[in-house]
């Protein structure tokens, strides 16, 4: 997963699963509960897929819970830091901030709740990053997966209207007037609202899910 001094490094950003605190979305759905089963599923699914990656440094960014709380459910050998306060955009861009700052060549972010995220595809975007300057992996729902840097551009992470269908689109904005050198991943479904559930056929999930139709 690591070794001694890594030039990559992957952040994870998620949400402790604590009921009514997260995929508030799908409560109506799933209960209080059954939402936050879900969102460990999908959070358990996405780290055993990505611990795969080789030569690269994992770290896991969360909100909810603690340190303590964070690696009793997800292990010991990955490193944990709670997010900074504000906005995703702030959040997002103070992770990067933080990486490349500490030396790290190269940054991922990705969220937990695309469960057809592999470790191949990351591994495509960190190779990507050596002839691009910003990488995307766009979501279905007109967000973003995945967003790879190698250097900290803040304008990608202010006036975006985060949480509507519009993330993807006004980043791709920005990109072109700061005439970046941009690559593309696969598009892939993340899981936040009732009707994303159909496209998540994990069996661990039937039972949470029940007769949606």
């Amino acid at each position: 997963m690591t070794n001694n001094n890594p030039k990559n490094c992957l952040i994870i950003f998620t949400r402790y699963p604590e009921a009514g605190q997260t995929k508030t979305r799908l409560i109506p759905v799933l209960g209080a509960e059954g939402a936050a089963n879900l969102h460990r599923q999908l959070t358990e699914t996405v780290v055993t897929g990505v611990k795969q990656v080789s030569n690269t440094l994992i770290e896991v960014h969360f909100t909810g819970g603690n340190q303590q709380l964070m690696a009793a459910w997800l292990g010991e050998n990955l490193s944990y830091k709670q997010q900074t306060e504000g906005d995703l955009g702030k959040r997002i861009a103070t992770a990067f901030a933080t990486a490349f700052n500490n030396g790290i060549e190269k940054v991922i972010i990705i969220g937990s709740d695309c469960p057809t995220l592999t470790s191949q595809i990351i591994t495509e975007a960190f190779a990507a990053l050596s002839q691009n300057e910003l990488v995307l992996g766009p979501a279905t729902d007109g967000g973003y997966y995945l967003i790879g840097l190698k250097r900290l551009i803040p304008e990608l992470f202010t006036g975006i209207n985060w949480g509507t269908s519009e993330v993807l689109q006004q980043t791709v904005k920005i990109a072109e007037n700061l005439k970046l050198v941009v690559a593309y991943l696969t598009t892939l479904s993340d899981i936040d609202r009732p009707e994303d559930l159909v496209k998540y056929t994990d069996p661990r999930l039937l039972e949470e899910v029940g007769d949606l139709d």
